[in-house]
């Protein structure tokens, strides 16, 4: 009689909890513990791309208070840099950290969520990402093979590479061995040169054994430890990546094992770790650039000749066409993302570009 009256006490407390948007059977499990690993595109301690990863990291277990832990594997542990991808998509790796733009050769449409040519600068993508649809495509292309993606740190624009010679016009272009991924690989290659993809630790090499004649990585923020002013004194501006986002990515399955709070905590950590790196990259490029110039005068900054910018884009555009007259979901995407752009760039010249023309420190 007792136990039966306990029982439906249980019950009828349980019910009210449920009422009130509790779950007994939640708090049942609130102190089981969750451990996760990650698989990462970075060598270990890599600074600003790693540094996101460990910041996130630690702020999922400071704000789980130790329920969900995630440990970070570089890729000297799990020895495929590319095959981050196939780590979460098959669950061996519960989240990965990458560019979304290096399986193109898997999805065409990845790509997009990292960067195009002539795309959008920072700013603009993370409000396409938010309240733009930005989020919706991504989810759409990731759902084909149980991912979910986010956000995971833009590096802001990137420069256009470093290279041994000075380029003057487009027939510099013809044979150019280059490092360059994405879809800026697939217009260079239009234009007669030779692009190539080669993991950030053997770049270096690449380039002294005149492997590749350029390369392009990211910036100021990470190119002057590399070394590579010291073989390929030509820096150029961008044109090819105006805002790569990298990515955070989960294993689907993996991450409905969650309590609805932890799902919540990762969520809210990785959004946060990801404007952090932005901010960061954009610290960084400023202190490097300055060392750059002080400590290293023989290095030539340039941008690219009109003449071939010119061609660049109008070989972008030829290009991204091509691939939305073959698949649906490419223009879905290429519309919204050109339908954003066209809108949210006039108040970006409204507003940062007529400031920085009107009052430019030099």
């Amino acid at each position: 009689m007792k136990k039966s009256i306990f029982v439906k006490a249980a019950l009828v407390l349980s019910l009210g909890l449920s009422s009130l948007g509790f779950s007994a059977l939640a708090y049942a499990d609130d102190d089981k513990k969750y451990r996760w690993r990650l698989a990462e595109t970075w060598g270990p301690n890599f600074p600003i791309f790693g540094d996101t990863t460990k910041n996130m990291a630690k702020m999922v277990k400071e704000m789980s208070n130790g329920r969900l832990t995630i440990r970070i594997d570089s890729s000297n542990k799990h020895k495929s840099a590319l095959g981050i991808f196939d780590f979460v998509k098959s669950g061996q790796y519960q989240m990965g950290h990458s560019a979304s733009y290096y399986w193109k050769g898997k999805d065409f449409n990845t790509m997009f969520f990292t960067t195009v040519p002539f795309g959008m600068i920072a700013s603009e993508q993370h409000a396409w990402f938010y309240y733009g649809g930005g989020m919706e495509l991504m989810k759409k292309v990731y759902d084909q093979y149980g991912i979910l993606s986010y956000p995971g740190g833009n590096t802001g624009n990137q420069m256009g590479g470093w290279f041994k010679k000075e380029i003057n016009s487009l027939e510099d272009l013809k044979g150019l061995k280059m490092r360059i991924p994405g879809f800026a690989g697939e217009v260079l290659a239009k234009l007669g040169a030779k692009p190539t993809n080669i993991p950030s630790g053997e770049l270096y090499t690449a380039l002294e054994r005149n492997t590749i004649d350029a390369l392009e990585w990211v910036g100021p923020s990470l190119d002057l430890r590399m070394g590579f002013h010291k073989i390929a004194p030509y820096y150029y501006t961008g044109w090819h990546e105006p805002g790569t986002e990298l990515q955070f990515m989960i294993n689907e399955k993996a991450y409905n094992t969650l309590p609805k709070d932890l799902q919540k905590i990762l969520t809210v950590a990785m959004k946060a770790a990801a404007y952090d790196m932005y901010a960061q990259s954009m610290h960084v490029s400023g202190v490097n650039l300055a060392t750059l110039k002080k400590d290293y005068p023989n290095v030539k900054m340039r941008s690219f000749p009109k003449s071939v910018m010119n061609a660049l884009k109008k070989t972008n555009d030829e290009l991204l066409a091509e691939f939305a007259a073959k698949d649906p979901m490419t223009a879905e995407i290429l519309k919204s993302l050109n339908d954003y752009k066209k809108q949210i760039r006039a108040w970006t010249n409204l507003s940062d570009r007529a400031y920085l023309d009107n009052f430019d420190e030099k």
